[in-house]
């Protein structure tokens, strides 16, 4: 293998997360996260004849290697996963026994350098999940404020010298220079951190600011937070809500989402209830997953992943209360 030719993909969590997802042999399963279907082949693996694996992904690449499954019990659909609900419908899959949500960017996109996602390579900015639409990360960069970039690489790079940062870009936007190529938006931020600041030495001082801008381009917190809430829903009682997570604010919203379905009474302050009229759990959490040291020595890319477990009880849905 050259030296410059990508790693090999290794699933992250694979045995951890169909071990717990996985509770019926014959039940319907979705993986909405396909990417290159290592989660997918072990889910199939586990099924019965009358199993089912509905997978999903945003990104035209996924949907060329779904291609490769010739397996009937098998369906993929070329969306994003925030449309979970309509593309179950649309299948007659109204329950289904078990959801995994494998979060962020793939090894895959990341590698290749064409896809933008990396400050290691030089290459067009674009940083889509999903390439057939949408704006790239260099036109949003060439159109962005000032206050806009610094919220972005603060809220989702949790960057302190998100300011610094957002005040580089403009500048170099507004002296012809646009960030346009991965290269370009690593040298402005490198240029704007002073080394002795930089808390880790041994990361990228652009890494964070790539993470922002990825996030925001892909939406991909808006995206989580409509997929949950539909999974609740979907999920047959005793059906369990698996997430693979790599960074804190993904995993952040997705224990605050199953704490709150967990301990519903938790959210109505002090409004005088009747016991019949309090609200019943509608998920429970099951376990918290971290991959153990072998996993990280054969991937570093999984040492940052937490995989959390709910399984949704037989309450029902009840609906919002009036204001």
């Amino acid at each position: 293998m050259p030296a410059n030719a990508p790693a090999a993909h290794l699933t992250v969590l694979a045995a951890p997360a169909t071990d717990y997802l996985v509770t019926d042999p014959d039940g319907v399963y979705v993986d909405a996260t396909f990417g290159r279907g290592g989660h997918s082949r072990r889910i199939l693996d586990r099924l019965s004849r009358q199993g089912r694996l509905i997978a999903l992904d945003r990104d035209p690449q996924a949907a060329a290697a779904a291609a490769a499954v010739a397996d009937s019990r098998f369906h993929f659909v070329h969306t994003r996963f925030s449309r979970l609900s309509a593309t179950l419908m649309a299948l007659g899959a109204t329950r289904v026994q078990g959801l995994l949500l494998d979060l962020g960017v793939s090894s895959p996109q990341i590698d290749e350098a064409a896809r933008g996602f990396s400050w290691r390579v030089d290459a067009p900015l674009d940083m889509r999940m999903d390439t057939s639409g949408g704006v790239t990360a260099a036109e949003w960069l060439a159109s962005a404020t000032f206050q806009e970039l610094t919220r972005v690489i603060r809220e989702y790079g949790e960057e302190r010298f998100a300011a610094p940062i957002a005040k580089a870009i403009v500048a170099r936007r507004e002296a012809g220079r646009p960030v346009a190529t991965t290269a370009d938006l690593a040298e402005v931020v490198a240029g704007a951190i002073a080394v002795r600041s930089r808390r880790d030495a041994a990361q990228h001082p652009a890494t964070r600011t790539f993470q922002a801008v990825r996030i925001h381009v892909n939406q991909e917190l808006e995206e989580l937070a409509l997929v949950l809430e539909q999974a609740v829903s979907l999920l047959a009682p005793s059906g369990r809500l698996v997430v693979i997570s790599f960074h804190s604010l993904e995993d952040r919203l997705v224990k605050r989402f199953i704490e709150a379905h967990a301990r519903p009474e938790q959210g109505l302050g002090r409004l005088p209830l009747r016991a019949s009229e309090m609200p019943q759990p509608t998920l429970r959490g099951v376990a918290r997953v971290k991959p153990d040291a072998a996993e990280v020595a054969a991937n570093p890319r999984a040492r940052s992943a937490v995989m959390r477990v709910a399984e949704r009880t037989d309450a029902p849905l009840r609906p919002a209360r009036a204001p």
